[in-house]
């Protein structure tokens, strides 16, 4: 989510990380208690005088913390506390890769008042306080995910021991989702890791690796991972990690081992420094204009996360809380906080295969065009285990894709994501040619050739010569219907469209696109392949531009509009950005590229008409002749210098710019009309994309606008916006910009159904 965690303030630290998946395994020596068996969510077993504690939610993959977790955690601590067999506990999972992963934010959505959610952050609070004040020292054995309030319980223990594994991963994402960490979080943490630590971690919502947790102070033991033996590594370092944690659970109940941390000399002085007032509140100033600068006031979380450790800080523990669970309630129930869950569940969604698995695995992939989106296709397919064949016509191209696959796991190397040898290793799993040798054994092609459809239909066509009758012909097309891509084709229904975006190895989503021809076990392969690439993934109708492109296409007509009718690029972007758009309009045609841009716009105008129109082409064309391409050729609407990030306007479209200027109409060119010509076109496209069936459902196209597009993530994407600013409100913006301009802005009839009838797309 790009635009959401632009929302941190110090960017030191990046930690991404995949969770450990490993199976669980049987609890020794049961208790007898007759509740136990009612149990669904939590057992636990006696080693010795130490209460093992064991939770695996039932049916999930992931333990949250939901009201029924809870109360059997709560029933089973009331047992031990009152039970003079245990002097200390150990609380593990046994759930593969999951600790615990948070709260369940169903029972957030189930709330209807803001002082409904303010009530089960205080339910929260006293439950962790409970544990917190324990007389019998609980040890949180950590292996795998340990988010959000999964990692507020793990807090509230007297001890902390983690496996050191890159999977294992502690972190309070809630800012993500537009609220705070409301069970005590942010009380704790700073006490725990210090102010600028702290902030650090409840700003960004950036997962924290166990090797710097225990650093920091948020983990007090490090417990190393386990290799293979009679039982599989995963199932030997759980056993392992709960064998450590009953010793150290037995020594701290023996009071042979001490809560009290040694800090280094670094952390007394920042220690130090934080119990001065005046120091304290510079750090709150500065902290808070950092949050104001990059938020630009669109996202309220992170501003109430600082008053809220402040208010803990300057007015005492109880104040702390009651701001804390206050807070928690109001931010639940904003526009924001409901776009960004929305988004949240969408993800869950598009990680889903809904055509099941396919017949065949893909195994090895082949990926023709070794430019820059085949070579990112072919880094993302490598780093996640697939034997990939790169092919390119020239020796050069050849040789630049690979060094960029290079590149991009070194970089991963350098971020301590992987080891050189781990690098090394998964590099070795790319095969680089300028022929067709050992695709006859290709399961999946991909093809990332220039969109020009001759080229495309003749890599078809040679392909199809050398591949075997399961392979699947994948074209990476932003824009050709994928229909014309396949009439030369002799399996028509083996083709498909896997649109990617490009940085590949950053950009999440991944949109596949089906014909009327195209094979169930087609559709399944690709989705298949994308969700090991780690790809967000919606599947869409063809069509020209099919979804993403199709909504980005109008909006851009209307960004050459705005610059003719005089709004300089600066400006333009910089109106942009402040709707929460994550990159300026004008910054966005240099990055995708002067000639890609005119390319689409020419192929969509052709197939849409003058529904597409707005500024005039010319722009382009000129930009393009003089060699104004963006980004990749020094020059469009900026100037662009390598190493330098600060970027100037391009004096020579000065004179481009006079030749095409319109007049703008006064009665909508005030910045917030600019601002909602451009998003009312793209809020239009989409939902006319459903209505169509280019799309499937609204939280398809939430996801596309938002992953694949940069639409602002504090809407919630295109259809929640619609949702939440309301359809008639949306309507009456297009009717007076049709009233100006034409049909370009005429809405849609489901647009105009939800508004008479007030209906929601997302209900």
């Amino acid at each position: 989510m790009v635009a959401c965690r632009a929302i941190g303030i110090l960017r030191r630290f990046t930690n991404g990380s995949r969770t450990l998946r490993c199976p669980g395994y049987i609890c020794r020596k049961f208790t007898g208690s007759s509740a136990l068996l009612a149990r669904t969510h939590i057992n636990y077993g006696a080693k010795g005088d130490v209460a093992v504690i064991r939770i695996n939610s039932p049916n999930s993959k992931v333990n949250t913390l939901n009201k029924e977790l809870q109360s059997e955690f709560m029933e089973v601590m009331n047992e031990i506390w009152a039970s003079d067999q245990f002097r200390s506990v150990v609380l593990i999972s046994s759930k593969p890769g999951c600790f615990i992963a948070g709260a369940d934010i169903n029972m957030l959505a189930a709330c209807k008042t803001a002082q409904e959610i303010t009530q089960l952050s205080q339910e929260g609070q006293k439950m962790f306080e409970k544990l917190e004040k324990s007389s019998k020292p609980i040890v949180a054995a950590i292996s795998g995910s340990c988010l959000g309030g999964g990692l507020e319980l793990a807090v509230s223990c007297q001890y902390r021991i983690a496996t050191k594994d890159r999977k294992t991963v502690l972190g309070t994402p809630e800012v993500l989702l537009g609220i705070l960490p409301g069970a005590g979080g942010t009380q704790r943490l700073p006490k725990m890791v210090g102010i600028p630590a702290a902030f650090d971690m409840m700003l960004t919502g950036r997962n924290i690796r166990a090797d710097r947790a225990k650093r920091m102070g948020l983990v007090d033991q490090l417990v190393e991972p386990l290799g293979p033996g009679t039982k599989p590594p995963e199932e030997r370092t759980l056993e392992y990690l709960e064998e450590v944690a009953v010793t150290f659970a037995r020594g701290l109940a023996d009071k042979k081992i001490s809560l009290k941390r040694n800090k280094g000399l670094m952390e007394k002085l920042t220690s130090y420094a934080m119990s001065i007032p005046f120091v304290r509140q510079q750090v709150y100033k500065k902290v808070e204009e950092q949050v104001r600068k990059q938020t630009k006031g669109l996202y309220p979380a992170p501003l109430k996360i600082i008053d809220v450790v402040k208010t803990g800080l300057e007015q005492g523990k109880e104040a702390g809380y009651l701001s804390e669970s206050q807070k928690f309630g109001e931010l639940a129930m904003t526009r924001e906080s409901k776009a960004l869950m929305g988004l949240y569940q969408g993800q869950v969604l598009c990680k889903k295969n809904k055509f099941g698995a396919p017949q065949k695995e893909v195994k090895h992939l082949a990926v023709l065009g070794a430019g820059l989106m085949g070579a990112g296709i072919a880094q993302v397919s490598v780093d996640k285990g697939l034997k990939t064949i790169l092919k390119d016509a020239t020796v050069a191209g050849l040789g630049r894709g690979q060094q960029q696959v290079f590149k991009g796991l070194n970089d991963k190397v350098k971020k301590k994501a992987l080891t050189s040898f781990e690098r090394d290793s998964i590099f070795s799993s790319l095969i680089g040619q300028l022929n067709y040798e050992g695709f006859e054994k290709a399961d999946m092609v991909i093809e990332a050739v220039f969109e020009d459809l001759s080229l495309k239909h003749k890599v078809l066509k040679e392909v199809e010569s050398v591949i075997p009758d399961h392979c699947i012909f994948a074209s990476n097309t932003s824009a050709l219907p994928i229909r014309e891509i396949a009439a030369v084709s002799k399996r028509p229904e083996k083709v498909i469209g896997m649109h990617y975006f490009s940085p590949v190895d950053k950009m999440q989503l991944l949109e596949i696109i089906t014909t009327e021809k195209t094979s169930k076990d087609a559709s399944a392969s690709a989705v298949a392949v994308g969700l090991k690439q780690g790809k967000v993934i919606i599947v869409v109708k063809d069509g020209p531009g099919f979804y993403t492109t199709r909504c980005l296409a109008p909006m851009m007509s209307e960004v050459l509009r705005i610059l003719q009718e005089g709004v300089d690029p600066k400006k333009l972007d910089s109106l942009t950005t402040g709707f929460g758009f994550p990159v300026g309009a004008a910054t966005l045609v240099d990055e995708v590229g002067v000639d890609v841009a005119k390319h689409v716009a020419e192929d969509l105008g052709k197939a849409f008409g003058d529904r597409f129109g707005g500024g005039n082409l010319e722009l382009l064309k000129q930009m393009v002749s003089k060699g104004f391409l963006g980004r990749k050729s020094g020059k469009g609407f900026y100037v662009y210098q390598e190493g330098v990030k600060s970027k100037n306007l391009n004096s020579d479209m000065d004179s481009i710019l006079a030749s095409l200027q319109v007049p703008p109409k006064s009665d909508v060119a005030s910045d917030e009309d600019v601002q909602y010509r451009l998003v009312t076109r793209f809020v239009n496209e989409a939902v006319l994309c459903l209505q169509e069936g280019i799309l499937a459902t609204p939280a398809e196209g939430d996801i596309g606008a938002v992953f694949g597009l940069g639409f602002p993530p504090c809407l919630g994407g295109p259809f929640r916006f619609v949702d939440l600013y309301g359809a008639q409100k949306i309507v009456d913006r297009l009717r007076k910009y049709e009233a100006a301009y034409g049909k370009q802005f005429t809405p849609c009839q489901l647009l105009i159904d939800h508004a008479n009838n007030a209906n929601k797309f997302h209900q």
